[in-house]
Parts: structure tokens; C-alpha cells; sequence
């Protein structure tokens, strides 16, 4: 990461800076990983002829695929429109928890209710693992500029390889288009493994894989997300009990 600017550098002109940063950001490794899952999405798109300017805009207003494979493999299917809204939503709750956890570092110095809301739909697993890793080394004041340069960049990659898989899909394997919807959660992972740094971490992480398998065949399709709460919680208390076991 580029060493940044007090903020007497960037003087009146200081959000415009601190969005283009955010943007720029974005073209990461997590961005490039997400832009290849989303030409898998784009492909998923033209095999089922899902118009693609309404796969776009899932992506714009809905902004998580797995939500947006349900939504689009529902239509295919024929299946009632309410049914496909309310597994949309159940899906989207697994975000909750990431929302709840990185909204504090976004939050400036002078809170705006829009500001957060906007900032509160770009969090998904990119947006989130890459908020945690970045968003302490910007000033408070910046941060929801740079929350939003970076959410808009990973939202343009995504328009962008949605796209290009819709165009490019008879040039992909039918696997290979299928597999690149599994790099954002391989990813993910990957990520949650290179950040974790204090003990809780690595119990989330460990709880989580644990809780994952045995929650899949609850109903709902809440798996990720109890994994996810069930883990985290059992992190925390673990993490609270030691030291007071120590001592």
C-alpha cells in the first residue's frame, strides 16, 4: 500500500482525491478475481438468454452474485417471482455481519446518513476484505470518499466482466465459465487466511470451517451466514475466556 497524505495535502479538493484513490485501489488482485467471476455470471447469463442490460443492472442494484445466480436461474426456471424475492433477500442477510463489522471504519468525521447507506450497499466479500485491510491507513475524514471510489471500482470491474463473459462465452468451455463463479469464494478465503493476525481470527476462521459443513443441510439456505455468526461469536467468547483462564 502507497503511503498516504496528511491531509493538509490535499487541501479543498479533498474527496474528489480520496475517491479517485479509493477507485484506483480497486484495481487489485481481489478486483482482477472478481471481474473473472463475473465473466463466469456473464456467461451464465447468455446460456440461460437472460437479457444481459437486466443482468447488469442485478449487478448494480442487487451487488451479490451468489443472489444473483438464484435470481437469474429462477427466471430460467420459471419459478414465482415472489419465491425468487424472498431467497434473494435470505441470501442477501449473509452480508449483515461484514456490514455491521466495517461500517465503523467508514464512517467519517462528520456522519451523513446518505453517505453510509451508499457505502452499505457497495460491502460484499471484496469490498469487505479489502475495507479491513486498507480503510486504517486512511484518515477518518476521507474515509467514506474512499469507501466509495473503492466500492465504485470494484462495481465497474464487475459491469465490466459481466460483459464480457455475456460476449465472449462462446469462445469459453462450458467448466471453465462454470468454475470461474468459484474464484470469489476461493479467493475470499484465501484472503481471510492472509489477513488473520490476533488468535480470534484464526478461531473465526477454524469455527467457521467447522460450522460450515454441518449447517448446510439446514433450511433456509442460511449456511454461510450461520457459519459465519456461529463462528465469529464462538471466536469472541473463546477469546474473551483465555485470558481470564490465564489469569
Amino acid at each position: 500500500m502507497h503511503s498516504l497524505p496528511p491531509p493538509s495535502e490535499t487541501g479543498g479538493a479533498g474527496a474528489p482525491v480520496w475517491f479517485l484513490r479509493g477507485a484506483v485501489a480497486a484495481l487489485s488482485v481481489p478486483g482482477c478475481v472478481l471481474v473473472a467471476t463475473f465473466i463466469g455470471f456473464g456467461g451464465l447469463l447468455h446460456d440461460v438468454q437472460f437479457p444481459l442490460v437486466a443482468g447488469l443492472l442485478s449487478t448494480l442494484l442487487i451487488w451479490a452474485l451468489p443472489a444473483q445466480v438464484i435470481l437469474v436461474g429462477g427466471l430460467a426456471a420459471g419459478s414465482p417471482i415472489p419465491a425468487l424475492a424472498i431467497a434473494v433477500c435470505l441470501s442477501g442477510v449473509r452480508l449483515l455481519p461484514m456490514v455491521v463489522s466495517v461500517m465503523p471504519m467508514m464512517r467519517g468525521t462528520r456522519p451523513r446518513l446518505w453517505q453510509e447507506l451508499l457505502c452499505a450497499h457497495f460491502v460484499a466479500v471484496t469490498l469487505w476484505v479489502e475495507g479491513v485491510r486498507l480503510l486504517p491507513g486512511v484518515p477518518q475524514y476521507a474515509r467514506p470518499a474512499y469507501s466509495l471510489g473503492i466500492g465504485s471500482g470494484l462495481m465497474v470491474l464487475s459491469l465490466s466482466g459481466t460483459a464480457i463473459g455475456f460476449y465472449l462465452t462462446d469462445a469459453l468451455p462450458g467448466p471453465l465459465a462454470i468454475s470461474l463463479l468459484l474464484l470469489t469464494p476461493i479467493s475470499f478465503t484465501i484472503l481471510l487466511v492472509r489477513n488473520a493476525r490476533a488468535p480470534a481470527d484464526w478461531l473465526a476462521i477454524g469455527f467457521g470451517a467447522t460450522i460450515s459443513p454441518l449447517a448446510t443441510y439446514l433450511p433456509g439456505g442460511l449456511d454461510l451466514f450461520w457459519a459465519g455468526v456461529g463462528g465469529g461469536t464462538l471466536a469472541f467468547i473463546v477469546a474473551r475466556w483465555l485470558p481470564r483462564r490465564r489469569a
